[in-house]
Order: structure tokens, then C-alpha cells, then sequence
């Protein structure tokens, strides 16, 4: 049984949906499971679907405003430099109303909805095996994987959404009395859950370069920085994610076959640049191709 992963990554997203382009076009693969965390769980319904261009032009096309209700970032451009700086604001007046997030992204919640259908959650029910998303339930302390199977399609849209909400600057929500978060607070690529789901060949796209190739400007105020921190701490736990894969897959004499980025794509994957999406698409389409014509 073959299984996609994907991990989180934000806007970087689209280099993984290159890469599984690649891989589901050119190499002819056929998944029986997808895992997703984060950003990757916004993509791996839309590959169980089986519908590329609609992926390709969701993910080049999406804009602060639609995954943000109230942005905590201001998007600025200076020169053919994209970057983000903070919104003091809206931050400013979440402190007023004594909300816990710098941010909201019920807006993410009506574009998960809007762009994955009902008849694509029942397409994948009945051809696929398994679809499933990460989410970290804070009040337990602990991972969980949600599976298409167990959830009605307006539940997996609700897990879909939270597996992406990064607080603190994104929603924190609540279902039957926990409060869940961004599924890569716990664990960025689920390489073992897709084994202990009985996975015997594992496809894991990373969305982070294998080695660091640059020294990492650091912010220059607390809330910049805490976003680097925030940043440096997940970098941590997708390597422990790795290696706890990598183990697992020797262990089950499983194929595993990492793709990361080439290179570091982004110091801020919250920045949502049609521009530099589109770059990053044909950059994984390439580097999967490179990767397979060794």
C-alpha cells in the first residue's frame, strides 16, 4: 500500500503540490493513502481527488485575505522583495478584546469549504483508503490524526481548517470541550502514522531544505522574533519527525523516498505571493524530475 505525505510548510505548500504533480502525472503513482499536516492538509484531499489544475489554481491564486478574517501581518513589496511586517492594530485591538490569537482565520474555514466539495469527499470515501490530517489537541497534550473515514464532510473540513491554524497568530478552536491547533505543533510530516496505518512504500514531501544553506536573519522586534523562534522550534520537530520515520521505515522494511526543497524557499511562509507560488510549483515539478532522472 503507498502513501503520500506532506508536511507543513504555509505558502510552500506549492512546491509539494509540484512535486506530487510530478509524481502522480509523469511517474504514474497511485496512492491508497494521504497525510497531510498544516499546508499539507489543505492539499492531500484535493490529490485523493485527484484534480491537479483545480490544486494548482487554488494554490497560486490565494491571498492573505483569504485565509485571514483579521490579519495580524501587513503584506508589503519593496522593490521585487515580498515580506510581512507586523499589523499592530488589529494585534493591538485583539488585546482589547481580550482575545487569546493575534489573528483569526475564520476566512481559511469558508475557503476549505468553498474549494472542497461534498462530491469530492464521497469520491474519495469510495475510491481511496485512507485521507487523513494532523492536529495537536493542546488541552491533552498529545497528536492526533483525524481520518476522512471517521468524519462526516463537514467535520473533516473543521479538521482540515485546524490542522492549519498557527497560534498564535491563527484561530484557536474548540471541539467537545478541547481546544485544537496547527497539527505541525506536534508533528510536522507524519511519516509513522502512515506506516502504523499500514503503509509499504512512503512517498514524504519535506517542505524544508536538508541543510540549512544561509544564516537566519533574526526579527527585529519581539513579535518578528517570537515568529523566528516559533520557526526554529518546528524545524526541530520535523527532524525528530524524520529520523522517528526513517526508524520506523527500516523497522517495517518499508521504502521510504524523502523530497525536500532544494533549497530554503522562504524565511516567512506566510507571505502569499501569486508570484513566487507559481516559482515555486515549477521548482518542485523540476526537482522531481531531476530527483528521478539520476
Amino acid at each position: 500500500m503507498r502513501a503520500l505525505v506532506i508536511s507543513g510548510g504555509g505558502s510552500k505548500g506549492s512546491f509539494a503540490g509540484g512535486v506530487a504533480q510530478y509524481l502522480m502525472e509523469r511517474e504514474k503513482r497511485k496512492y491508497d493513502m494521504f497525510l497531510g499536516t498544516s499546508t499539507g492538509s489543505l492539499l492531500v484531499p484535493h490529490l485523493a481527488a485527484n484534480d491537479i489544475p483545480k490544486l494548482y489554481d487554488i494554490f497560486t491564486n490565494v491571498q492573505q485575505k483569504d485565509i485571514f478574517s483579521i490579519s495580524p501581518f501587513v503584506q508589503r513589496k519593496k522593490g521585487d522583495r515580498e515580506f510581512v511586517s507586523i499589523d499592530f492594530v488589529n494585534s493591538l485591538w485583539q488585546f482589547i478584546k481580550m482575545k487569546r490569537t493575534f489573528g483569526e482565520s475564520k476566512a481559511l474555514k469558508r475557503n476549505i469549504r468553498k474549494n472542497f466539495t461534498f462530491e469530492e469527499y464521497q469520491k474519495i470515501k469510495a475510491t481511496k483508503h485512507d485521507v487523513v490530517v494532523t492536529v495537536s489537541n493542546l488541552s491533552m497534550n498529545r497528536v492526533e490524526y483525524k481520518s476522512i473515514n471517521d468524519c462526516s464532510y463537514e467535520e473533516f473540513c473543521n479538521w482540515i481548517w485546524i490542522s492549519c491554524n498557527y497560534i498564535p497568530f491563527m484561530s484557536l478552536a474548540k471541539v467537545d470541550g478541547y481546544e485544537y491547533a496547527d497539527g505541525g505543533l506536534g508533528c510536522v510530516i507524519p511519516i509513522r502514522e502512515a506506516i502504523l496505518r499500514g503503509a509499504t512504500e512512503v512517498d514524504a514531501i519535506v517542505l524544508e531544505a536538508e541543510n540549512m544553506g544561509k544564516q537566519r536573519v533574526l526579527g527585529k522586534n519581539p513579535f518578528s522574533l517570537m515568529m523566528n523562534l516559533f520557526g526554529h522550534l518546528l524545524d526541530q520537530v520535523e527532524r525528530n519527525d524524520i529520523v522517528i520515520g526513517k526508524l520506523a521505515a527500516k523497522n517495517n522494511n518499508v521504502k521510504l523516498n524523502l523530497y525536500y526543497t532544494p533549497v530554503s524557499l522562504t524565511e516567512n511562509s506566510l507571505i502569499f505571493s501569486k508570484r513566487l507560488m507559481e516559482k515555486w510549483w515549477k521548482q518542485g515539478y523540476d526537482y522531481a524530475e531531476e530527483k528521478h532522472s539520476l
